[in-house]
């Protein structure tokens, strides 16, 4: 009599068999098995800059937009991160001072974020504090030259101490960054034929 053990090994065999035959033999056929392709390399914070550039599709252009906000939104600080999370929500509840306090202590723990100082920037135009704004928003684009809300800003800024030349220059500068950014072409037409042309 069989051991049950045999027969039940027995049993099993040509399963194994047609296993191993259905599987490809890469030594036999001569093919080598496919390589795995590598994971797609991220979209590079300067490639975005040069596509919400070269966009002539506004709603392209925003989507671009977004992303680069999203990227410089994040200081690589929990604790800025964190602060700066609690100055928005004091933001829109109306305490600025508690903003700006929250704010101070961002730029303090990561002064080489751009954001940040744009942030505290929006503080200090909310405390109507314009001369603070704008230096703060010239600490973020010596930083990040590139920051086109920083640019419209500035232009918004200047446009309200009615300085017109300083305010056409930052709004074509945002507009150079993002060229469909809307309303920046719309100020940028209201001031050029009063400006244009003058002794500056």
């Amino acid at each position: 009599m069989m051991p049950t053990r045999l027969f039940a090994a027995l049993i099993c065999l040509p399963v194994f068999v047609s296993a191993a035959a259905a599987a490809p033999d890469a030594g036999r056929s001569g093919r080598p098995a496919p390589e795995a392709k590598p994971a797609p390399k991220p979209v590079s914070l300067d490639d975005l800059f040069a596509r919400l550039r070269a966009s002539d599709d506004p709603a392209e252009a925003k989507g671009i937009a977004k992303l680069i906000e999203r990227r410089l939104d994040t200081s690589g600080s929990p604790t800025a991160d964190l602060l700066t999370d609690r100055a928005r929500q004091a933001i829109a509840a109306h305490d600025f001072p508690l903003a700006a306090e929250l704010m101070d202590r961002v730029t303090a723990l990561e002064p080489n974020w751009p954001e940040g100082w744009n942030r505290r920037a929006t503080v200090f135009w909310l405390l109507t504090d314009k001369d603070d704004a704008i230096a703060d928003l010239r600490r973020a684009l010596v930083l990040e030259p590139r920051h086109f809300e920083a640019w419209a800003a500035m232009g918004r800024i200047y446009e309200s101490l009615d300085d017109k030349a300083r305010a056409l220059a930052a709004f074509r500068r945002a507009k150079a960054l993002y060229p469909t950014m809307e309303k920046i072409g719309e100020a940028v037409d209201r001031l050029a034929p009063e400006v244009d042309g003058r002794d500056l």
